[in-house]
């Protein structure tokens, strides 16, 4: 591993059978009982310490081959979608154990293909990390037109999940016009199949989800939708100083959302109307889906812009219906409807459930809506110190994560401005902020950490999507930004390693085939434990890693793993050792009784 540490693999005390262990970089399956060399963590040093002024990311996509450049095609008559895209996914393609990378590509309106291949098209760059490379060296190739994923259309964003449950993960993308859905064939190709799929979807789709919101065991599908726009209805709106701007989302009317379920066939059918969704049109831009009211079924949070963030209480027989005014999330502490972007559904504050955290425009403080009891919550944005650092950013992409691998979720967030930033150089793209990293310190406190966080967190960009995943598989969590016109960035983890980790990956065998939705319980000896759901979504227009990733902190104590499955099952396994993925599969640990 970087850093001195060495590959390491460490002992696993297994309870029931078909726990696959990993070790870092090798991906070699074991049978239960099987044994290896264990480590002891090595502390962090001075040097990568954020507490004590190390770098914590370093930015590698040019050096590692993944070579993107954004472009919004502007024309100069400053078209709506212009400003807002475009996003990223992490998804391993080609089953070869690490993360590949997909890129959304947009502009200009009205002029690309339909076709695919086109320089100018979406982008998938395969990983070729080596597991026999002891210095984990990341190198990535293009492969766009071999896959078949290129698409042309004016990109926003990507979602992705296994919908056909064959072990190969598929591809979803959204537009500003036609979406598409890609099968992966599981040979290193995918084929379109919107069509196919009886799926038509058109107009302005934003963020979209795969999730089981009837626990059938195949993921149904949900698609954000913005505004109804055509590229003719500019309003023609101008900064103080009279500049032409960009028009905000309430100048044009809200579009409706579509909720899809699959039939298990290989179709989805359209739900939207039935389910209690139509009417409901609201500026969205961020979606997340998990269990937030404790009762097995999977809900659906919207981050909206300017309209009030919905939250769609799963209530059985696909019939939502919107709580997020009574659960407290819709609005801020002072009940104004804020420009929601980009959101993170987790346990912030490591009391045993899920919180949501919702970025939104300069001017307004990105909200952290704690939950107090099952379905309700409450802003505790100023108590827990993120106010004042976010209230100048307009945030996108985010997501919780434990960065330097101590136990506690953390929190990354790209940001980027939508109208002029006055004290810009005028340059055509004045637009640029800083990403931001904020350090869990516990009691549901953060600290801004981002002046200490390296070089990339010093260099403004027009940040959009973000992913997040082990893209190197050292044991850390690292990350793909998507800028607006500007190259894509590789953040790479250069102190989560120096702590001990444990990451899983589910496979469903009832449930779905990743195990999306499955709520993963992490025990220590001590009696501690922590907890993570399964999932690909949240961010802004972006879809990450699917395995489900501890820090331990210095102590390194990891026991037992339960996994709360979306059938209703749960099971347990006895786990020796740090430092490894396992691969817990469904009706193979230890059944406990509910």
């Amino acid at each position: 591993m970087r850093r001195g540490i060495g590959l390491r693999v460490a002992l696993l005390a297994l309870v029931g059978l078909g726990l696959a262990v990993v070790a870092t970089r090798s991906y070699v399956d074991t049978e239960p009982g099987a044994a290896g060399e264990r480590g002891d963590a090595k502390a962090i040093g001075r040097a990568g310490d954020p507490r004590l002024g190390g770098t914590v990311f370093v930015e590698r996509a040019g050096a590692s081959g993944l070579v993107f450049v954004h472009d919004t095609g502007a024309t100069g008559k400053h078209y709506f979608p212009e400003i807002m895209g475009s996003g990223c996914g992490l998804l391993d393609y080609d089953g070869d154990g690490d993360l590949d990378v997909y890129l959304v590509q947009s502009g200009p309106i009205g002029s690309r293909s339909t076709g695919s291949g086109e320089a100018g098209s979406n982008r998938l760059f395969r990983n070729e990390l080596d597991p026999n490379d002891p210095n984990g060296t990341l190198r990535f190739t293009d492969v766009t037109e071999i896959a078949g994923v290129g698409d042309a259309g004016y990109g926003m964003g990507c979602a992705v999940g296994d919908y056909d449950n064959d072990g190969d993960p598929d591809l979803f993308v959204t537009n500003f016009g036609e979406s598409r859905l890609y099968r992966n064939a599981g040979d290193g190709t995918f084929r379109e199949v919107t069509t196919e799929a009886r799926l038509r979807v058109h107009g302005w789709a934003t963020s979209a989800s795969f999730a089981d919101f009837d626990n059938d065991g195949h993921l149904d599908l949900f698609i954000g939708f913005y505004v109804k726009y055509r590229l003719g209805s500019n309003w023609g709106c101008k900064t103080a100083t009279g500049a032409p701007d960009y028009c905000g989302p309430l100048n044009y009317p809200a579009a409706q959302s579509r909720l899809y379920r699959n039939d298990g066939a290989g179709h989805f059918e359209d739900v939207t109307a039935s389910s209690g969704l139509m009417g409901s049109e609201r500026h969205t831009l961020g979606v997340a889906c998990g269990d937030l009211n404790g009762d097995g079924r999977i809900d659906l949070f919207l981050a909206n812009d300017g309209d009030g963030n919905q939250l769609w209480i799963n209530q059985g027989g696909w019939r939502f219906v919107d709580q997020a005014t009574v659960a407290g999330v819709a609005y801020s502490a002072t009940g104004q409807g804020e420009a929601g972007m980009g959101v993170a559904i987790g346990d912030a504050d490591s009391d045993g459930d899920d919180d949501v955290f919702v970025t939104h425009l300069a001017g307004e403080k990105d909200t952290l809506y704690t939950m107090q009891r099952p379905g309700i919550f409450e802003d505790l944005t100023a108590r827990s110190g993120l106010s004042a650092p976010s209230l100048p950013m307009t945030g996108f992409g985010t997501e919780w994560i434990d960065y330097d691998n101590d136990g506690r979720l953390d929190l990354f967030t790209t940001n980027g401005a939508v109208t002029r930033v006055l004290d810009q150089p005028q340059d055509g793209y004045p637009f640029r902020q800083l990403d931001q990293l904020f350090r869990n310190v516990g009691g549901g406190r953060f600290v801004d950490v981002s002046a200490s966080a390296g070089e990339p967190f010093s260099t403004p960009a027009v940040g959009r999507g973000a992913a997040f995943g082990d893209i190197d598989n050292d044991g850390d969590v690292d990350i793909v930004v998507s800028y607006s016109n500007g190259p894509a960035r590789l953040l790479l983890n250069r102190v989560g390693q120096e702590h001990p980790w444990l990451r899983i990956r589910t496979v469903g065998t009832t449930s779905n085939r990743d195990g999306i939705g499955a709520r993963v319980i992490l025990k220590d000896s001590r009696g501690g434990r922590r907890h993570r759901h399964v999932h690909r979504d949240g961010s802004y227009l972006s879809a990450g890693d699917v395995r489900v990733h501890f820090g331990l902190g210095e102590t390194g104590n990891a026991d037992q793993v339960i996994v709360e499955w979306p059938t209703g099952r749960r099971e347990i396994w006895t786990v020796a050792g740090v430092n490894v993925e396992l691969t817990l599969t469904e009706g193979r640990g230890l059944a406990l009784e509910m």
